[in-house]
């Protein structure tokens, strides 16, 4: 056999094994996807509800989510992360002084803007040093949003519900996103954007509520749920576990949430994926703020794999969940050699045909035809199928047709995720892990703000305080967590250059 021939078919067995793989990974979500079933919900009063909202140049947008959050959420205490804005953010929330349930972490340059991570971490103190001592911290829930999204109003009870936080052994747990523009109509912004971007948020849509949601579904079966950035809800005293073992809950990787659901898996805990809620985040409607976010994921991703050999080596984490683990931080490597591999396949197919006598026509005579089979069940199908998926089981107002061009356009739309992966791999190699906030269409380009000056008084650093023993959420009943009268009316909280809070009264 000549070197030709030899490499010829090395080529063709790598793209056969590549499309396979891929193939049997989609079938096997898809199926359990199908079959996942759905909880009934539960009573939220037992739970003492937190929410933590970072800001960066938020002004345009934190307003109305704080209002929501109040309206929606009657017994729900907001903590906004002010990680040094430059928009009139930190005048926004000033609007909230007077709401006691609103309390308000300023993060002051150089230790400002050191990642989302180090945002949460800041809101993660100030509430261990909000809450009482005594304070039952399996039963306080730490949940994440984005500054511009709507939680569904229903979120507490559904998790609350028996398969979620009424279990006590979950610890954390991750709702379903989906895109604000798609949301219900009272959620939706009102912005005016063109037809290529309302494709563009069609197919986010798509992408979290159908394939990403199908790989929770195998997730919850392998019991390896990962955290999102936004939607996620953890108990404290789990958050405080990984906190006594590495320092803090949240770490420097730029996927900071799937670390996060990496160490509470690390740490013995359980993770699950709520399908009856929902978070609403502001899809990108721009092609280059969406490579830019992919891009971001994908370095995440990359980051993630120093966590393999931990992973395999756990005794907390069972077989199907270490496999499920490595296949998702081998992903971005293992398309970084799909792409040069189809892209050889492409150059030798071109050879060919202009190497055959007659030229294309006699290539295709000669057995040609068969290839544009292949890319259709290989290529396009696994992608087109979801959305029939999405049809069925999120949006059953789209008609058959539109549902297979909106399939169709999402692989293509999948080839944004394969360039987002040589950059990331190109940042990687060069080192760079700084990150700029993508900018929304609807910000204004407007100075900061001046801010009503208020009082500091200084609070002292309290040694760390071991949680108490973890109860069963059935044995007292339900209860609600209150802070300490003295506490009843603190607001603003800042962090100074030694990252320890100083609490500020507002004085009415």
């Amino acid at each position: 056999m000549s070197t030709e021939t030899q490499s010829l078919a090395l080529l063709n067995t790598a793209a056969f094994l590549l499309c396979v793989s891929f193939c049997a990974y989609v079938l096997s979500i898809l199926v359990f996807h199908l079959k996942s079933r759905r909880s009934r919900g539960g009573s939220p009063d037992g739970f003492d509800w937190h929410i933590i909202v970072p800001c960066r140049n938020e002004a345009s947008v934190i307003g109305d989510t704080v209002r929501r959050l109040l309206t929606d959420f009657p017994h729900v205490t907001v903590w906004c992360v002010d990680d040094a804005s430059e928009d009139g953010t930190l005048a926004a929330l000033a609007a909230f002084t007077d709401q006691p349930r609103v309390h308000v972490i300023r993060r002051q340059l150089p230790d400002a803007r050191q990642g989302k991570g180090a945002a949460l971490n800041a809101a993660w103190r100030a509430i261990e040093q909000w809450l009482p001592a005594n304070a039952d911290r399996t039963r306080v829930i730490v949940g994440v949003l984005d500054a511009d999204s709507r939680l569904d109003p229903q979120g507490p009870v559904a998790l609350a519900g028996r398969q979620y936080f009424g279990a006590e052994e979950v610890g954390a747990v991750q709702v379903e996103v989906r895109m604000l523009q798609c949301a219900p109509r009272r959620y939706a912004p009102t912005t005016e954007v063109s037809g290529w971007g309302r494709l563009l948020i069609r197919l986010q849509d798509m992408e979290f509520r159908a394939p990403i949601a199908a790989m929770q579904s195998l997730r919850r079966r392998t019991g390896s749920v990962a955290m999102g950035g936004n939607g996620q809800f953890t108990r404290l005293s789990l958050l405080n576990e990984i906190a006594d073992e590495h320092g803090t809950p949240w770490h420097g990787a730029l996927l900071e949430d799937f670390e996060l659901g990496l160490h509470i898996l690390l740490a013995g805990g359980h993770t699950e994926y709520c399908s009856e809620s929902w978070v609403a985040q502001e899809a990108l409607t721009r092609i280059g703020p969406l490579v830019r976010q992919r891009t971001r994921w994908a370095q995440g991703s990359m980051q993630c794999g120093r966590y393999l050999g931990r992973v395999l080596r756990s005794p907390r984490i069972r077989n199907s969940a270490t496999l499920e683990i490595a296949h998702f931080l081998a992903a971005p490597w293992t398309q970084l050699l799909g792409t040069p591999v189809y892209v050889a396949c492409l150059v030798v197919m071109s050879y060919y045909i202009d190497n055959t006598s007659g030229g294309l026509s006699g290539w295709w005579s000669s057995g040609g035809w068969g290839v544009p089979p292949l890319v259709l069940v290989f290529g396009i199908g696994p992608f087109a199928l979801w959305g029939i998926v999405y049809r069925s089981r999120c949006e059953p107002q789209l008609s058959v047709t539109k549902a297979l061009l909106l399939g169709v356009c999402h692989w293509l739309y999948s080839y944004a995720q394969s360039l987002a992966v040589w950059l990331a791999f190109a940042r990687m190699v060069t080192a760079r892990t700084d990150w700029q906030k993508t900018a929304r269409a609807a910000d204004p380009p407007a100075p900061a703000a001046p801010v009503r000056a208020i009082g500091r008084v200084s609070v002292p650093a309290q040694p760390r305080r071991t949680p108490p023993p973890r109860r069963s959420g059935h044995a007292d009943g339900p209860r609600s967590i209150r802070p300490p009268r003295h506490l009843t009316h603190l607001t603003h909280l800042t962090t100074p250059t030694t990252d320890r809070p100083t609490i500020a009264h507002v004085r009415k």
